[in-house]
């Protein structure tokens, strides 16, 4: 299995060299702006030195990338990533009569969640405030709803989206009939 550190020391060159040289800048003027020495930047862009996370932050700086873009692969680039719908993690014990998918990685929680709602006729979401600023849009793919936050309340419909705060109590009914939705938390 090959270390993934050398994979990082044998991109790392050619991407600072990429980028420096996308920025149209000179050995020279990476040097003044970073504070590394033009000696030093050109041994790293040749592969002849490794730099310090210290020198790395600093060129990254001075070349106005992302420091950890700049050490990506690029494999997420040239994928597709695929979760099958029976790998599709699911939330059971929340609401009554609704069946909730998550369709957001797990590294978007706590701040962009996506959610794919299924209620049997009666079934409801019925949800304490969430955080400070949080805010829920919901798309009806099928059914009708009812959907409440804070005082408020609405009816929808098949192809209906509402916008609505989340960080006061809040609630989604499938009243009449079976119903599913598209559900997106955006977290204040």
């Amino acid at each position: 299995m090959p270390d993934k550190s050398d994979d990082i020391l044998t991109l790392l060159p050619s991407r600072l060299k990429e980028a420096r040289r996308a920025k149209g800048l000179s050995l020279e003027a990476v040097s003044h702006l970073s504070g590394v020495s033009r000696s030093m930047v050109s041994q790293i862009e040749r592969g002849e030195s490794s730099p310090t996370i210290a020198t790395l932050w600093n060129l990254t700086r001075a070349l106005q990338v992302d420091f950890a873009g700049l050490l990506d692969s690029g494999e997420k680039k040239n994928r597709i990533e695929v979760l099958r719908a029976g790998d599709v993690p699911t939330i059971d014990n929340m609401g009554q009569g609704c069946r909730i998918r998550i369709l957001s990685p797990p590294e978007d929680a706590g701040g962009h969640e996506v959610y794919d709602i299924e209620f049997d006729a009666g079934g409801t979401l019925d949800s304490q405030p969430h955080g400070r600023g949080t805010a829920e849009h919901v798309t009806v793919l099928e059914g009708d709803i009812s959907v409440s936050s804070g005082s408020a309340h609405m009816r929808l419909h098949a192809g209906d989206t509402a916008r609505y705060a989340a960080d006061i109590p809040h609630k989604i009914t499938a009243p009449d009939r079976a119903a599913r939705v598209f559900l997106i938390v955006k977290n204040g």
